[in-house]
């Protein structure tokens, strides 16, 4: 029996960032700039043996000039202007969101089980927060904010792997020692499905009473 995903964590790069062919392994299944190519060969899926920090910032190194614009690092200043996007699409679409980190080069965040797919939520925030950053004038009107791709989707089936993922992604600032990040569209998780006062003959309730 398939599991019912309760939650989606879903992850994506800043421009330049996490590229086809990176020496972990990607989620990509082609590298579309040819330029890009000469930096080695495509590896779809995340490589079973990473390698070490050195070779991954020598490989970035040498994709700096292949890259058509600059790679993208956000400051704080683009950060507070990601969260607005973010709330106002949360807001908006009523996404439920268990947690959220804006790092310099990526982001996490955690919604809840929701009509639209992983890939229309990832679309939605990608396309705002992008507007909004140009409108601010913080990157100019033709450089890409996001990489390509559609970024990564992990499918949580359980309140168990939403605390622990939930964990992991608070902890992101801190592991670069950034302070903690507290984003008001952030709803607190109440262990949905299986919150107080819930309906114990719901579908997700049932299918977890088994597992």
């Amino acid at each position: 029996m398939q599991p019912l995903v309760i939650a989606c964590h879903i992850i994506w790069t800043a421009y330049g960032w996490w590229l086809p062919n990176d020496p972990r392994g990607s989620g990509s299944t082609v590298i579309r700039n040819d330029l890009l190519k000469a930096l080695g060969e495509l590896h779809h899926g995340r490589k079973r043996v990473q390698p070490c920090s050195a070779a991954i910032r020598a490989f970035y190194e040498d994709a700096e000039s292949l890259l058509k614009y600059p790679r993208l690092t956000f400051e704080n200043e683009a950060i507070a202007c990601i969260a607005r996007a973010f709330a106002s699409v949360i807001q908006d679409m009523k996404y439920t969101c268990y947690a959220c980190a804006i790092m310099p080069d990526h982001v996490h965040l955690i919604i809840r089980k929701h009509k639209h797919l992983a890939e229309e939520m990832i679309q939605n925030l990608q396309q705002a927060s992008s507007q909004l950053l140009k409108q601010e004038n913080l990157f100019t009107a033709d450089h890409p904010v996001w990489t390509g791709g559609g970024g990564w989707k992990v499918f949580l089936d359980h309140p168990d792997e939403i605390w622990q993922t939930i964990d992991c992604v608070d902890d992101n600032p801190l592991q670069i020692g950034q302070p903690a990040q507290k984003w008001p569209f952030v709803t607190p998780y109440n262990n949905w499905p299986l919150h107080e006062g819930h309906n114990p003959n719901s579908p997700y309730a049932r299918r977890l009473r088994g597992r």
